[in-house]
């Protein structure tokens, strides 16, 4: 998915939302994807901003609930600290470790070897529930399990074709965060799951949010829960378990109703002292529950699964878990985990004050904090990593696409199209001043929720002149905007003094790393671009079974120290440099003023 939320609508309660497809139905066109191959880095100079992975879902805007969602690969086993030489190795070891990642359009698996070096991979699509209303995005927790059947598959022919058994020592999984799954007392789903971009609980979560006192973002489970109560109470008085997808395949091959902690951040605010859902705002949230017609309706704390951190007992294979693998019954699990967790892992972020920021499409930039956000903004989302150490998320829309746009536009006046006019202008940005010739921009292509802006096609470049009307300066300004965007949610962590030593890069804009540059300088921080430079949840996934086997062997050794002893390669680093850092904090200041005018331009525009 986006990083977080791609989706912002109001809520709805026409009727046809209220239409459950059959339980068992699999989707249209669950099918098996290729295997993808390692390719070696690309050089830098190529298109930034380029797809978000598996995750990436298409804007719709009003075509309907069910695109046809066409996945071509998925850069799982990319983990930017890997060596990304295309020659696995074929030698292997007796037993390794197994992660999976069900991600929105379909469901990878790799395996590594002991050391973590991939070595197979698998993976299959699936679609979303078809006839939905614009907006609404719902899937088969069945075609979940039959993906993974598939992709297991394909996972095990990639291994024969090397001469590598598949000998399994424990398996971790990571999965779209913020689903709702509902199943009954035996453990049945109850129909299609809602997904993270479903757009019906807009209303629930300000509600939430108002009530509790914390921030409750439209795609967190308890509210998708609450517009159940309110528009399914049928549905709602028959749940025994409300859980993820995470949650639900770790459920169907477990036999248990168990969540690592950053994913269960994702359902309900976790308790930053007890490391458990917040007892408090969980009896607030029953008391709001309490008066809704159509009830009684079971306590929450009833229906969510059980919180484990990283290294502790996700549970083990059962005889139907273990038919569906192939695998021993009795292999460990990791405690399953959210997407956003494990793609920290697969970063090896986890060490308060260490920044995973990621630009493409969109922007996300994930802070592991020392100690729980203070207050509620618009502009931070909170989770937690692995450990139960608490995240705070800044998301942006507008990443790197208005940039690609200025690029693309001046491609066309002959710099060339697609990767040759970034190969063609890249330089140029690079080479532009660092106030790009006193040039600000808006980059607002799309509406900014976290922002405030409200629709999208009010982007613009102030200031030009004969002087400074180059595409090197109209580009990098409008990367500018974006990044001082970012900084807004940023400068709101430093306001309450938590640390931000080192910011670790990835995505499209590490396709060109010398642009790591700016973003030091913009941030005043340390950049680090890992030898890869692309994460990867299941990569991630494999690195929390690596810790359960490490924790069953007896290796007391913390996750944040785990995480150390696996970095390698040689990354790329970016120090700030005074000069540069005094010129940015002038342009972010007229940056502020144009963006607190936004809303009148918005209005004289019309």
């Amino acid at each position: 998915m986006p990083p977080t939320t791609a989706i912002f609508v109001a809520d709805t309660s026409d009727s046809a939302l209220n239409r459950l497809s059959p339980v068992r139905r699999p989707s249209p066109a669950l099918r098996p994807l290729p295997l993808p191959r390692y390719h070696p880095a690309r050089p830098s100079g190529l298109l930034i901003g380029g797809p978000e992975g598996p995750r990436e879902l298409p804007s719709k805007r009003g075509s309907g609930c069910a695109p046809s969602l066409h996945v071509k690969d998925f850069p799982f086993g990319t983990s930017r600290h890997l060596s990304m030489d295309p020659m696995r190795n074929s030698a292997g070891s007796t037993s390794g470790f197994l992660g999976i990642d069900a991600g929105t359009q379909g469901l990878s698996v790799i395996f590594t070897d002991h050391h973590l070096k991939i070595l197979g991979s698998g993976g299959a699509g699936y679609e979303m529930v078809p006839g939905l209303l614009p907006e609404c995005y719902e899937q088969i927790p069945g075609d979940w399990e039959r993906a993974l059947g598939l992709a297991m598959a394909a996972l095990r022919k990639d291994l024969a074709a090397q001469g590598i058994p598949l000998a399994v020592a424990a398996i971790g999984i990571s999965g779209q965060m913020h689903g709702e799954v509902l199943a009954d007392a035996s453990g049945e789903s109850l129909g299609p799951a809602r997904l993270w971009c479903d757009g019906r609980n807009e209303t629930e979560a300000a509600e939430l949010t108002e009530r509790l006192g914390v921030k409750m973002p439209k795609r967190i489970t308890s509210a998708r829960f609450l517009w159940t109560i309110r528009h399914r109470p049928d549905l709602a008085r028959r749940t025994a378990h409300l859980t993820t997808p995470a949650g639900w395949i770790a459920k169907r091959l477990t036999g248990q109703w168990r969540l690592g902690i950053g994913d269960a951040a994702g359902m309900f605010p976790i308790d930053q002292a007890t490391l458990d859902y917040d007892q408090t705002r969980l009896a607030d949230y029953d008391r709001l529950v309490a008066i809704q017609p159509g009830g009684p309706f079971p306590p929450l704390a009833d229906l969510l699964p059980r919180v484990a951190k990283a290294g502790e007992d996700g549970g083990a294979l059962d005889s139907h878990g273990a038919a569906l693998l192939g695998l021993p019954v009795g292999t460990p699990l990791a405690p399953a985990e959210g997407d956003q967790p494990a793609a920290l892992a697969g970063s090896l972020i986890g060490t308060a004050g260490q920044v995973s920021m990621s630009f493409g499409t969109s922007v996300v930039a994930n802070s592991v904090g020392d100690r729980a956000f203070q207050g509620i903004s618009r502009a931070v989302d909170h989770f937690c990593a692995p450990d139960g150490k608490p995240i705070n998320m800044v998301w942006i829309r507008n990443g790197t696409t208005p940039m690609n746009t200025v690029v693309g536009m001046f491609g066309l006046a002959g710099a060339g199209t697609g990767s040759h006019a970034f190969e063609t202008l890249m330089p140029l940005v690079l080479a532009a001043p660092d106030d790009c010739g006193g040039l600000l921009a808006l980059p607002f292509m799309d509406d900014e929720p976290g922002l405030g802006v409200q629709r999208g096609g009010t982007a613009l470049v102030m200031g030009l002149s004969d002087r400074n009307a180059t595409p090197g300066n109209v580009a990098r300004a409008m990367l500018l905007a974006t990044i001082f965007n970012l900084r807004h949610g940023s400068d709101l962590l430093a306001a309450q003094g938590y640390p931000r030593t080192e910011i670790i890069l990835s995505g499209g804009l590490t396709k060109t790393p010398a642009l790591g540059q700016i973003i030091a300088d913009a941030f005043h921080t340390p950049v680090t671009i890992l030898s890869g430079a692309a994460e990867g949840s299941a990569w991630g996934a494999a690195l929390l079974a690596a810790y359960r086997a490490a924790v069953l062997a007896g290796d007391s050794r913390d996750w944040a120290t785990f995480l150390d002893s696996h970095h390698s390669g040689q990354p790329t680093r970016f120090l700030p440099r005074p000069a540069a850092v005094k010129t940015l904090a002038a342009v972010h200041s007229r940056h502020q003023k144009l963006l607190a005018a936004q809303a009148a331009l918005d209005a004289a525009a019309g």
